[in-house]
């Protein structure tokens, strides 16, 4: 599944302090090997280069934590 900007996501990268949280996708990146990296922007921050299979869609009615 591929995201587009300002789609509501989950993250789950254990390394992420972000992990589990639900944030904005703010901009989206192709390599020029055909890889989507994604930026997504959380409430206290934001995280960069993250890949797609460690994003889920979030729920339409799911509330910040």
């Amino acid at each position: 599944m591929s995201f587009e900007e300002d789609d509501r996501v989950v993250l789950h990268d254990e390394h992420s302090e972000f992990d589990g949280e639900t944030g904005t996708i703010t901009q989206t990146m192709e390599s020029m090997f055909g890889d989507v990296t994604y930026t997504i922007s959380f409430e206290d921050g934001q995280e960069t280069g993250v890949p797609e299979d460690a994003l889920e869609a979030a729920d339409e009615d799911a509330d910040d934590e």
